[in-house]
């Protein structure tokens, strides 16, 4: 894996060298306990929109809703790598701080996947379901960052546009929603229609997992196998083009190329650690 070893970090991993039942009760208290902060976090951010929603203009409140997601969103990823369960290298995000006017378009391989692009990338701009955009967790947070609705396509692809515009950045999934059938699922053409009317370009990102936790189907409270990986990799840039289906049919046969190996895979260390757990 590239960006350094993981076998360090995990060398590291606490009470992986105690009984199992020690290592399990430890597993679960970070399981748990990360949904206690992630939910608290959301729910104080979420207030904080709704009180300073009202009061802000557009032009204040937009950056700064967006910045305290990705704060929340940082904070939370942080407690997961400090757990030692959790390895996440999202450093090849980093690259894209200084673009403006891009769409950004990951696969889709679980719920985590915004909170990892936007805790590197938070000014980015976000298209979230019409029942999260109204929900207490993250509703107040969503409009004051100026997060777009997805229930009315006409809306949706005008205030994309005005996004990409006005230069800032679009996190779009082209799948729509998470991978059901690996590696991917077939693509929607909204990505494709708003790099057309903007003229903005379509950066291709893959995000790479060892675990099926929080993909489609998985239930909220079933604990993964520990450790997990995630790292982001970036592709291929895309130009707009006038053909919208000829984008999506490029886009889709290049992710699936791309996907069709796993390329990561756990690391020797880990791997050996783990093995050892399972039979002392």
């Amino acid at each position: 894996m590239p960006q350094g070893s993981p076998d360090r970090d995990f060398e590291r991993a606490p009470l992986w060298f105690l009984g199992r039942p020690a290592r399990l009760a430890y597993e679960y208290f970070v399981f748990y306990f990360g949904y206690l902060y992630f939910g608290t976090g959301c729910a104080l951010v979420s207030l904080l929109g709704t009180v300073l929603h009202p009061l802000l203009s557009a032009r204040f409140g937009v950056p700064l809703g967006r910045w305290m997601t990705g704060v929340h969103f940082r904070g939370f990823l942080a407690l997961l790598r400090a757990s030692g369960l959790v390895r996440i290298d999202l450093v090849a995000l980093d690259q894209l701080r200084g673009d403006r006017s891009i769409i950004i378009a990951p696969n889709h391989p679980s719920l985590l996947d915004a909170v990892l692009i936007i805790s590197r990338l938070s000014q980015t701009a976000c298209i979230m379901k019409a029942g999260i955009w109204d929900s207490f967790f993250l509703g107040g947070g969503a409009r004051l960052s100026g997060y777009i609705r997805n229930d009315a396509p006409i809306n949706l692809i005008r205030q994309s546009v005005d996004e990409l515009h006005a230069g800032h950045q679009l996190l779009v999934f082209p799948e729509g929603t998470r991978t059901r059938e690996p590696p991917i699922n077939a693509f929607r053409g909204g990505f494709a229609l708003m790099a057309k009317k903007s003229g903005a370009a379509v950066q291709t990102v893959f995000i790479e997992t060892n675990s099926a936790f929080f993909s489609k189907g998985w239930p909220l409270l079933k604990k993964p196998d520990f450790p997990l990986f995630y790292r982001a990799r970036l592709g291929t840039r895309f130009t707009a083009e006038s053909d919208v289906k000829a984008l999506v049919s490029k886009l889709e046969s290049y992710y699936r190329q791309e996907l069709s190996t796993p390329v990561l895979v756990e690391p020797p260390a880990a791997r050996e650690s783990r093995r050892a757990a399972s039979v002392s």
